[in-house]
């Protein structure tokens, strides 16, 4: 809804309809900024009035709105926390088309153009420890050469031990993309989970390490079927097979205190999160 508009042409009548259609379709101010890139490359700011601002199954319900800022890139969705210097989530729509691209990995880690004010610079990373791992990977982003630039923006990264990325995070990547060839379409949200901040903080621009990582995941089997999972690691070295690390997206939610795949169905949203079968998944 435009801000600065006038309407003092306007009869009594059609203002207390436009009222009314205000009450309705906003959901309280919670004071959200979106940020929008296009295939063009245009940049427009928008203030919103409800969450989520994005639309699409991957999108979650952020519960706690403050340091929020939705961006919306080629290839993903993320809100980014100012305060952390790191995204709250990280959100996109796998399709198996996507999955046959060309476009070489990238090596360039920069600032996100489209976040204005405190984000984090590739000086803090450097000489930490700590990997910058990616949310949404660079493996599902070879479908375009902006997707592919765009997922190397450091709004899309979090301090990650170094085990983890390459390791249990890097095998639930691939898996995600062999799954995706079998149900030709995933829904991902991911991102990090803030519990005791004991890893502390990296750079001058003092980003949090995360505790751990989550991600979750929502498919549709050729019977129209929606079946979910979801799986936590701590942020540190992994081993043992996927499985261990594997929950339902119930548990998870409460977790990490998001409200995940809030777009379905009620009905069909409590079905879906309450239970999870490594099998459909084949998770060993």
């Amino acid at each position: 809804m435009a801000s600065g508009k006038k309407y003092s042409s306007l009869s009594g009548l059609t203002l207390l309809v436009l009222a009314v259609l205000y009450l309705l379709f906003s959901r309280g101010n919670d004071g959200l900024t979106v940020f929008q890139g296009n295939r063009e490359g245009d940049q427009e700011v928008t203030e919103v009035l409800s969450i989520p601002v994005a639309s699409g199954l991957e999108i979650p319900y952020l519960l706690d709105t403050e340091n929020n800022t939705v961006v919306e890139h080629m290839g993903y969705t993320l809100s980014y926390n100012s305060r952390y210097r790191i995204p709250n989530w990280v959100a996109y729509e796998l399709l198996e088309s996507e999955l046959y691209g060309d476009f070489t990995r990238g090596d360039k880690f920069t600032a996100d153009p489209l976040i204005k004010g405190r984000q984090a610079y590739e000086r803090d990373y450097l000489g930490s420890g700590w990997d910058r791992g990616h949310m949404a990977p660079s493996g599902d982003m070879k479908w375009s050469s902006q997707a592919m630039q765009e997922c190397f923006y450091l709004s899309n990264v979090c301090p990650q031990n170094h085990n983890l990325n390459k390791g249990l995070w890097n095998d639930l990547e691939k898996q995600v993309r062999r799954e995706c060839r079998y149900y030709k379409r995933i829904w991902v949200v991911c991102g990090p989970v803030m519990e005791g901040n004991k890893n502390g903080v990296i750079g001058e621009d003092r980003v949090k390490v995360p505790d751990a990582f989550f991600k979750a995941l929502l498919a549709r089997t050729k019977e129209g079927k929606y079946v979910s999972i979801g799986f936590l690691f701590p942020n540190k070295a992994g081993k043992g097979p996927l499985s261990s690390y594997a929950m339902t997206v119930d548990d998870l939610e409460e977790k990490i205190g998001m409200d995940l795949f809030y777009s379905l169905d009620t009905g069909v949203q409590e079905a879906v999160e309450s239970r999870m079968d490594p099998w459909e998944w084949r998770i060993k």
